[in-house]
């Protein structure tokens, strides 16, 4: 990656700032803004900077960190780049806030939603910053946008030719491992622009290191803030940050533990739980009784307890009639496997339910990555078969993601 001598002086600098004599009980780990700004923003001296940030971009005392660094007389934010959702996060799913001017700093908002390569370099060119700030907290999936909003404005600030500088932040289920089935590039969306596993177990910080070495036809001037303080085995409450829901239905950090696996009922006819409470935890359709409780219970999935469930969504599928299903109850998360659990719950929703179909779009294999989960399901695999069908490509994606890694 190319790197400035400023950018390489600065990146020195911040790593050896020591921990500030007010810490609190968690203040040992601290995120990429938290140690930015403790340095006094040196590595954004002198440049105009535009902050690609939503809710989550927040302090340990829940400040927005545009708020406070427009407050600041030592960094001059000059933009804001909003993604899904929206910088304040005012929209639904599928949805953004366009562009505006942000009432409480009086600072340009520009939407990047849906926008990638020239097309949003030119956003970044026309709004005059010198250097574009990556802040958002991501959930550890691939098919969660945010780190696509990521890969895009990455690419984009190359083609524009301005600096990248990414502030980490913990990924909220551990960065353990990588899991799960490797995209083909033949199935790219915005749910996975490039092959990654469905569960990468990285930071964002990490994910752009590898995105810029490894996918990008030229590489940006990238820099990244590290997280100190932080352990891969490490979850999201022992980080002792207050939780902001990154979108509008990932509620709570048990919503991100689950969501690498159950999102991949947003490619079948049952609802995911949108519309409830427990997003992602409560899966179910009209028809649906016990029989799917008891039939993945017994298979002894390690982790989790899954209870029959009777809930009426409020908006998105099925909205406002009840349906059946089960309710995700995980007891041991260190032993829960998202993705196999999510791969269980869908053979056995199809073994117990006539009514079962994908989606007619096929968007499982976009989430999915291939037609593997699909036809193998369809063609009668059990969970164990279905795994086993990505393992080769898997490992091969775990021995690059290596490379990348910030912690250890």
């Amino acid at each position: 990656m190319r790197l400035s001598r400023r950018t390489l002086l600065a990146s020195a600098t911040i790593a050896a700032v020591p921990a500030p004599a007010e810490a609190q009980p968690h203040a040992r780990l601290r995120t990429g803004f938290e140690r930015l700004r403790a340095d006094g923003y040196r590595l954004l001296e002198g440049d105009r900077v535009g902050v690609v940030t939503n809710p989550t971009g927040i302090t340990r005392d829940a400040r927005h960190i545009v708020d406070v660094m427009h407050a600041d007389p030592g960094v001059q934010v000059t933009a804001v780049f909003g993604p899904e959702h929206g910088f304040r996060g005012t929209a639904q799913a599928g949805g953004s806030e366009g562009r505006y001017d942000d009432p409480a700093t009086g600072l340009p908002v520009y939407d990047t939603y849906l926008k990638s390569g020239r097309a949003l370099a030119d956003v970044f060119t026309a709004s005059g910053v010198d250097t574009v700030v990556f802040d958002i907290q991501d959930v550890g999936a691939r098919f969660y946008t945010y780190i696509w909003t990521l890969y895009d404005c990455l690419e984009a600030a190359q083609l524009a030719g301005k600096r990248f500088v990414v502030l980490d932040r913990p990924n909220p289920v551990t960065g353990r491992s990588a899991e799960g089935p490797v995209l083909h590039r033949e199935f790219a969306t915005f749910v996975g622009r490039q092959p990654i596993s469905q569960a990468h177990g990285m930071t964002v910080a990490e994910l752009a290191r590898l995105f810029n070495e490894e996918f990008l036809t030229a590489p940006a001037e990238l820099d990244v803030v590290t997280a100190t303080g932080w352990k891969r085995r490490a979850w999201y409450d022992a980080s002792g940050l207050p939780w902001v829901p990154p979108s509008p239905n990932m509620p709570t950090p048990d919503t991100a533990l689950v969501y690498s696996g159950t999102c991949l009922f947003e490619g079948t006819n049952l609802s995911e739980g949108r519309g409830t409470t427990r997003p992602f935890e409560l899966l179910g359709a009209e028809g649906v009784d016990g029989r799917w409780a008891a039939a993945v219970n017994g298979l002894g999935l390690p982790g989790a307890h899954f209870r029959e469930a009777y809930f009426a969504p409020t908006f998105s599928k099925f909205q406002g009639r009840t349906v059946g299903g089960v309710q995700i109850h995980v007891h041991d998360r260190d032993a829960y496997d998202p993705v196999r659990t999510g791969i269980a719950l869908l053979v056995t929703a199809k073994r117990v339910w006539g009514g079962f179909a994908w989606r007619p779009d096929n968007w499982i294999d976009k989430l999915t990555g291939s037609t593997w989960v699909r036809t193998a399901i369809d063609a009668g695999a059990g969970p164990d078969e279905v795994v086993a069908g990505w393992q080769e490509e898997l490992a091969a994606f775990r021995r690059v993601r290596e490379k990348y890694l910030l912690y250890r």
